[in-house]
């Protein structure tokens, strides 16, 4: 019946039966809306996590619904918001561990305050003396048993040694100094250890079944899960960090290289285009000193010495005619 009822929800909305009236007043609530809350969504709130503990954060101001939060999971937009919805998270958990972390910090310092325990008063002279005569009598006592049991005396060496052992308690309660109540107090305050987790304080030593109704208490828990997805966030996005940093990495040592080929290319062909042009001046030079050396293997020279003759006196320079002007 529920399954059929979250179907016709999802085909035909919540206020498929509800009248006119009704329906002005009402509006349909979406997972995206603000009044949804995106811890519930996409991990946990930490405001389910707390209650009725002396951590209690109140109740969510925002809506916690199971069928919301499966529309979301089945949204196509659910891989858009969930980073949205983490970061929040992961601001709010900060917030509450460093709260918890001051407490934890002065806790520690309060177990870590050192007594500074008084020294005894020294002995009433009285005492002293009654400390001395007692002293006296265990030794002469302690004596006499050495040599009953030597002797084989066994039931007058006990008798004596019976004698011996009230002395001591009663020497016992001479030596005892009545201790100051503060100190008692801070004493048996000693004795508290402080849970890093959670900032509680329990009796160290305790019996094991106290010890792990602590462990599996509401507040101990609840911090243990906003520690740990604390620390899963921070790890996850450092990882991310480090990979892109690792591709720009990459992609610059790919374009670095890539100059390096485009320049040594362009070089190789400066260079053969260098060598091209030091041959065509080559032979343009030895041209040239052909043309000034008069070398045989230059027709323009030998078109120019054959004119240069044909105007020369020496050959007679151009034939008169042998017509009269008159």
């Amino acid at each position: 019946m529920d399954a059929q009822r979250a179907l016709l929800d999802e085909l035909m909305g919540s206020a498929r039966n509800l009248t006119e009236e009704e329906r002005r007043g009402h509006k349909e609530i979406s997972w995206d809306d603000k009044e949804v809350c995106g811890f519930y969504m996409v991990k946990f709130c930490p405001h389910d996590l707390l209650v009725n503990t002396r951590s209690d954060l109140g109740p969510c101001p925002k809506i916690h619904d199971p069928k919301l939060k499966e529309s979301f999971e089945s949204s196509l937009r659910h891989y858009f918001y969930v980073p949205r919805f983490e970061a929040e998270l992961a601001h709010f958990c900060e917030k509450l561990v460093m709260d918890l972390d001051r407490r934890v910090r002065r806790g520690r310092e309060r177990l870590a305050q050192e007594v500074e325990v008084p020294p005894p008063p020294p002995i009433p002279a009285e005492k002293s003396e009654q400390l001395s005569v007692l002293e006296e009598k265990i030794k002469n006592l302690l004596e006499s048993v050495e040599a009953l049991g030597e002797a084989g005396k066994v039931d007058e060496a006990e008798a004596l040694m019976r004698k011996v052992d009230l002395l001591n308690i009663e020497k016992t309660a001479l030596t005892l100094q009545p201790q100051n109540e503060k100190v008692l107090m801070l004493a048996r305050e000693k004795k508290m250890a402080l849970c890093e987790t959670c900032g509680s304080f329990f009796i160290a030593n305790d019996a094991l079944e106290r010890t792990q109704s602590h462990v599996t208490g509401k507040q101990h828990i609840g911090y243990g899960l906003v520690r740990d997805f604390l620390f899963e966030y921070k790890e996850a996005n450092e990882k991310a960090r480090v990979e892109e940093k690792e591709i720009e990495v990459k992609h610059r040592t790919g374009s670095t290289d890539r100059d390096k080929n485009r320049y040594s290319d362009r070089s190789s062909r400066d260079q053969n285009r260098g060598s091209r042009d030091s041959g065509r001046t080559s032979d343009r030079r030895a041209h040239n000193n052909s043309y000034r050396n008069g070398g045989g293997g230059d027709r323009r020279g030998d078109r120019y010495r054959d004119r240069s003759r044909s105007h020369s006196p020496r050959h007679g320079g151009r034939r008169r005619s042998s017509r009269s002007p008159y």
